[in-house]
C-alpha cells in the first residue's frame, strides 16, 4: 500500500498540542519532549491508514465523519480528532482524554 494520506494539522490542534506540552513540562521536560515525539509519530501513523481509527463520539453530531486516534494510556490518553477527505487527513482537535466531548454549540472559546 503506497499511497500516502497527507496530514494537515489544524491550529486549534495545534493549539491542544502546546498546552499539553507546556503543562507536561512544568513536571518533567524531558517527559514532554518524549510525549511530543510520540504524539507526532501516532500523527504521522495516520498517513498510512487513516480508516483504521475509530469513529470518534463527536461523529454523532457534525456532518463530517470525525474519527479518533488515542495516544497514551489511562490519566495520560489524549484523543486525536481528524476527518479524511479523498488523500488528506485533517487533524482538527488535540484533547485530553478527561475533556468533555466537543457539541455543535460549543465556540472557540469551550474547546
Amino acid at each position: 500500500m503506497s499511497d500516502k494520506y497527507q496530514v494537515i494539522i489544524q491550529s486549534e490542534a495545534e493549539e491542544g498540542i502546546e498546552q499539553a506540552y507546556f503543562w507536561v513540562s512544568n513536571y518533567s521536560p524531558r517527559q514532554a519532549r518524549n510525549w511530543l515525539e510520540g504524539l507526532q509519530k501516532a500523527i504521522l501513523s495516520l498517513e498510512q491508514m487513516p480508516f483504521h481509527c475509530s469513529l470518534a463520539f463527536e461523529n454523532n453530531f457534525f456532518e463530517e465523519e470525525i474519527r479518533q486516534l488515542v495516544y497514551g494510556k489511562g490519566k495520560n490518553a489524549h484523543r486525536i480528532l481528524f476527518t479524511v477527505t479523498e488523500k488528506t487527513v485533517q487533524i482538527l482537535f488535540v484533547r485530553h482524554s478527561s475533556q468533555r466531548p466537543l457539541l455543535p454549540e460549543d465556540d472557540e472559546q469551550n474547546y
